[in-house]
């Protein structure tokens, strides 16, 4: 009996090794593909990275301070940051907007809120799906890299944001401004030529 002991501690411990790496594939895989993102972007990889802390330091505190006022987003490219969504008054829209400028690296903010009610989940939803169309169009027409061009959509107005040039910014804004359900494109665009 005490042979068999050894044999179940190494099953158990193999399956444990199994579960832990199987846990861990999503974070190797997901990690992978971040790096081929960055890899491929042209901010630098810094940038990439304060970027992600922008959205995620300016969300958290327009929810602490407004929560249940706003329906919001955040969309932080090259430290250019877009707030999209909808505030309960004016003063909650520059509330909101003064409360992101306290989020240090930002270097300038586009409000897009909207006063008006809150966006229901068929809205949202809606949106996402445009956005999804928007940029299956944009791989389809390989006019251009797709992730230098960020596809942000509320409301069934669609922003684009990057690091691009006139040509692929013209690209882009034709095929997303020619989307079946899209009312406007706001270009927020920083050019390299």
């Amino acid at each position: 009996m005490s042979s068999s002991f050894p044999d179940r501690s190494v099953a158990l411990l193999l399956a444990g090794v199994t579960l832990a790496l199987s846990a861990c594939a999503p974070l190797i895989f997901g990690g992978a593909a971040t790096a081929v993102a960055m890899a491929e972007d042209r901010r630098t990889s810094g940038v990439f990275v304060d970027d992600e802390n922008i959205e995620n330091r300016a969300l958290f505190k327009v929810k602490s301070r407004f929560s249940g006022q706003v329906h919001v987003n955040i969309t932080s490219y090259n430290r250019q940051v877009l707030i999209s969504g909808e505030a309960a008054s004016d003063a909650v829209k520059r509330g909101v907007e003064e409360e992101v400028a306290t989020v240090g690296g930002i270097k300038r903010i586009f409000n897009e809120m909207a006063v008006s009610p809150q966006a229901g989940v068929m809205g949202v939803s809606n949106d996402t799906r445009l956005t999804t169309i928007v940029k299956t169009r944009f791989l389809e027409a390989s006019r251009f890299q797709t992730n230098h061009v960020k596809v942000v959509t509320e409301a069934n107005v669609v922003y684009l944001m990057g690091i691009v040039k006139r040509s692929e910014a013209d690209a882009a804004s034709q095929l997303a401004s020619t989307t079946s359900g899209v009312s406007r494109v706001v270009r927020l665009f920083e050019y390299l030529d």
